[in-house]
């Protein structure tokens, strides 16, 4: 292998790395955006400087991020190491750093979490087999309650106040930042990692605990905004949709609605991968939008997640809308005319075939950053008819994106052709034992068959526009 194979093998390693990190971390998060959301609307509705304020509601606010936010971080952290026994103990060991610490503890939860988790399995795992018949239970639970317990002790006493130090490290960086005036200038490595898939790691996993941590003290934080900005893609969208040729310019005006409306900021990624120059409009974009931010004190109470206007309407403190408007329309349109002033200069022709090889590179990026390979179409399994089929189940990664749009589009067409079938979404990790069709990704095909082998397992492209819809509904119809 000579020199330059080795090292691009290296940074492909290393990004690799970093991505399943990332994941890691978004994984924690991710699952319990909805806990998040609530607390945001209830700070931005019923604290003092908010919408409504109530004083006896508001005191919802300070336990929630107090204590149930981590703790629900703790348990999905060591639910995805260890089971529901990983997440117990991953709970308990985080009301250790909780207790700790005078400062939210997202970050040691993230830590303590997964930690306590992974102790707990090997333990499992080196008694596997081991146990008298009959105590199967009695030394499961005293296992983990007496393990969890010790770690919370040592979380109390050592995690706890370490994350807090290196918590205030981070929040004061930040702040100096801020003060200094350089805050935009975080949108010059934002911008390039969210097309790498590490938005969700960098929104959730780095900047969401700073940012609440900052919102807790001041009712708001600008933080919230640097990678949720829907600004900077729509400009790109905008541009592609006015100068634009073939399938770009056609299947723009749907990415925005996408996009803006509904906050899928993946939807964008295959344009900018198409002309990879587009990239800097994307960096104008964001840093413009930051500093319009920083200019009028935007701020929001809460992680608007997915990334949508609405979410930002929703997640703005009172008085506050019209700084958030201004940083996303300045951002919307710094890189929409950069973006048009590229296209306008550039050589490749924007056709249906390059965005055919824009998205076919998408997704094996996409792959790449889940920890899979693209894989060739799965074998097709003995279709079901109507008589066994009840519950129709599309997985992603997360759960809570493609998937979810998927289980829209077929449960409104079974519904139009007045088939009474269960269509639900759900992560790969959570399928259903129960499933008796399963609707992936190719790339999660084989993912999705080791964890439902009975199941007829459906592989497609896209999720939004996929033949496949229209003949499962015209076969269970039949």
């Amino acid at each position: 292998m000579s020199q330059q194979q080795h090292s691009a093998s290296e940074q492909g390693g290393a990004k690799v790395a970093i991505q399943k990190f990332g994941r890691f971390l978004s994984g924690m998060v991710m699952p319990n955006i909805g806990a998040f959301i609530a607390w945001g609307l209830i700070t931005a509705l019923f604290i003092p400087t908010g919408w409504f304020p109530n004083e006896s509601l508001a005191t919802l606010v300070g336990p929630m991020i107090t204590y149930l936010l981590p703790i629900l971080i703790g348990y999905t952290g060591g639910q995805m190491i260890h089971g529901t026994r990983g997440g117990v103990i991953g709970a308990v060991a985080t009301m250790g750093v909780i207790i700790g610490s005078d400062i939210p503890m997202f970050l040691g939860a993230m830590i303590i979490g997964p930690l306590a988790a992974w102790i707990l399995k090997k333990f499992d795992q080196s008694i596997e087999g081991k146990i008298p018949s009959g105590f199967e239970m009695l030394i499961n639970n005293f296992s983990s309650g007496i393990i969890g317990g010790l770690l919370a002790l040592g979380a109390y006493k050592g995690i706890g106040p370490v994350v807090e130090m290196i918590s205030k490290g981070l929040a004061n960086g930040v702040q100096w930042l801020i003060d200094a005036g350089l805050l935009p200038l975080t949108n010059i490595i934002i911008e390039p990692a969210k097309v790498l898939f590490l938005n969700n790691a960098i929104n959730h996993g780095v900047l969401g605990p700073i940012a609440l941590d900052q919102a807790t003290k001041t009712g708001q934080s600008i933080i919230f905004m640097l990678e949720s900005n829907p600004g900077p893609g729509l400009g790109i969208l905008l541009a592609f949709w006015l100068f634009g040729r073939g399938a770009a310019k056609q299947s723009a005006p749907g990415a925005v609605v996408i996009h803006f409306l509904g906050g899928i900021h993946e939807i964008y990624f295959p344009y900018i991968l198409m002309n990879p120059r587009l990239i800097l409009a994307a960096i104008a974009g964001g840093v413009a939008g930051t500093f319009t931010f920083v200019l009028f004190g935007a701020g929001l109470v809460a992680t608007p997640s997915p990334g949508s206007i609405f979410a930002y309407f929703a997640m703005t403190p009172k008085g506050g809308w019209l700084p958030m408007l201004s940083g996303v329309v300045v951002a919307t349109i710094v890189s929409f005319l950069v973006a048009a002033l590229l296209m306008k200069t550039s050589k490749q022709k924007e056709d249906g075939e390059d965005l055919e090889s824009a998205q076919t590179k998408m997704k094996e990026m996409k792959a790449q950053a889940k920890g899979t390979a693209v894989a060739s179409p799965a074998p097709e399994a003995a279709p079901k008819t109507i008589e066994n089929v009840q519950k129709i189940v599309f997985a992603c990664d997360a759960g809570m994106g493609s998937s979810a749009m998927g289980a829209s589009i077929l449960r409104k067409k079974m519904t139009k052709a007045g088939i009474d079938v269960t269509v639900i979404n759900t992560a790969i990790n959570d399928l259903p034992s129960d499933a008796d069709i399963v609707i992936t990704h190719k790339t999660l095909t084989d993912r999705a068959r080791l964890k439902v082998p009975a199941a007829e397992h459906i592989s497609i492209d896209d999720f939004l526009k996929s033949p496949q819809y229209d003949e499962l509904v015209s076969r269970l119809g039949t």
